[in-house]
């Protein structure tokens, strides 16, 4: 059976490390902030056990296990901060500092004031839990369409560790025994150790978590401009690919406005092209403001973009072109001094069946519009409106059998 300094020596080994790891992440990603919240869990775990290992020094004082078990709790209400912080849900100190200050006002009473094994270890019990079953549900639910696999491991994991404290909790009150911290039984040695493992493993979830979060976001700034913040031409193929498809099953049909910035090339001569890049951010800007929740707007290289428009029709499309131009018009009214005026041209068009799951048809057809709307003027918007099949010849009605012979 293994000694207490030697489980306790486990423990603070085993959080250093883990520890050391989340510290390692959260210097290497600074946006992520769960990572935060678990180098901090790590390191209070780590210095709980620490203190529970005084206890061996100061074997006629319960004051460092009076600490110890505030830190444990302090170390998982920390834990589950990060879990929700994950998750893009709000954070409350007031409820760890709640939880962790409750949990350290009733071990001391029944330390000091009355002394019960059971009632400390209820405490404590409930003073861990609390926070892991809050957790629970989020680290079970679907996000975005899809359960993180870290984050079922998590909860997998923290499912484990909940069933342990409860077997912990009616051990410590059907023991005639009692619970002692300083003689470890058998099984009690085997609880710890399989905790110290257990919590390796809820790490190694939150790990988990971690990369599948850090890789989405590697696929993102993949399929993102950087100079303007909206999608690529990568995405917009994407993105059209994804909309050719369902259109071809439902039959609804969508819209693609294609815009060019007029007389881009002489801002770039006259002004430079630190005022083209400034340009290019501003029109994003304003044709944001004219899109909705499911449009979106794509910048396919140099001046051009492109916007899709779900669920629309040409005439849909055609009324989105408008308000772009509009904010476009209005803003150059308003251009005094050095303030460069931004002009677009639009072409608009709407997928078909006879484009089918082809994108690049559609971007064709809108580039065509694009291209009527350049001839006519620039700063307007032209549509381009597929020529209707040509109608076969009728056919002749067929001539009687005397008809016949009298043309021969």
């Amino acid at each position: 059976m293994l000694s207490v300094p030697t489980l306790w020596t486990v423990f603070v080994i085993n959080f250093l490390a883990l520890g050391l790891i989340w510290a390692y992440v959260m210097r290497s990603y600074p946006s992520f902030e769960a990572a935060r919240f678990w180098t901090g869990s790590a390191f209070v775990a780590a210095a709980g056990a620490a203190l529970a290992m005084l206890r061996v020094v100061f074997p006629d004082t319960l004051v460092p296990l009076l600490f110890a078990g505030t830190a444990l709790i302090l170390a998982i209400c920390l834990a589950a901060m990060g879990i929700r912080k994950f998750f893009h849900q709000p954070v409350s100190w007031l409820d760890t500092l709640l939880i962790t200050g409750l949990g350290a006002a009733g071990l001391c009473v029944f330390t000091f004031v009355h002394d019960s094994v059971p009632a400390r270890m209820t405490v404590f019990t409930i003073a861990q839990a609390l926070p892991m079953l809050h957790s629970l549900k989020l680290l079970l639910s679907r996000h975005e369409g899809r359960v993180n696999p870290g984050a079922r491991l998590a909860g997998i994991v923290t499912i484990l560790v909940l069933a342990i404290f409860a077997a912990r909790l009616l051990g410590a009150l059907t023991s005639a025994d009692g619970f002692s911290y300083m003689h470890f039984s058998p099984a009690q040695s085997v609880v710890i150790l399989v905790l110290v493992f257990l919590s390796m493993s809820l790490n190694f979830g939150f790990l988990l978590m971690a990369m599948d979060r850090l890789r989405n976001e590697v696929a993102d700034l993949a399929l993102l401009d950087d100079l303007t913040g909206v999608g690529n031409r990568r995405y917009l193929l994407q993105r059209l690919t994804e909309e050719c498809a369902r259109s071809e099953r439902s039959g609804q049909p969508f819209a693609l406005l294609v815009v060019d910035l007029d007389s881009f090339k002489t801002i770039n001569d006259t002004h430079g092209h630190a005022a083209g890049d400034a340009c290019l951010q501003h029109f994003t800007l304003m044709a944001q403001t004219r899109l909705g929740p499911g449009d979106m707007l794509a910048r396919t290289g140099g001046d051009e973009f492109c916007i899709v428009l779900p669920s629309s029709t040409l005439r849909e499309g055609a009324m989105i072109a408008r308000r772009v131009l509009e904010v476009c018009r209005a803003d150059a009214e308003q251009c005094t001094g050095n303030d460069i005026p931004i002009a677009v041209s639009i072409g608009v068009a709407q997928w078909t069946r006879e484009m089918g799951a082809y994108p690049d048809r559609l971007i064709a057809a809108a580039d065509h519009a694009l291209y009527d709307a350049k001839k006519a003027g620039r700063n307007g918007f032209a549509t381009h409106d597929p020529a209707p099949p040509l109608a076969p010849e009728p056919a002749s009605p067929p001539m009687p059998d005397m008809a016949q012979r009298k043309r021969a």
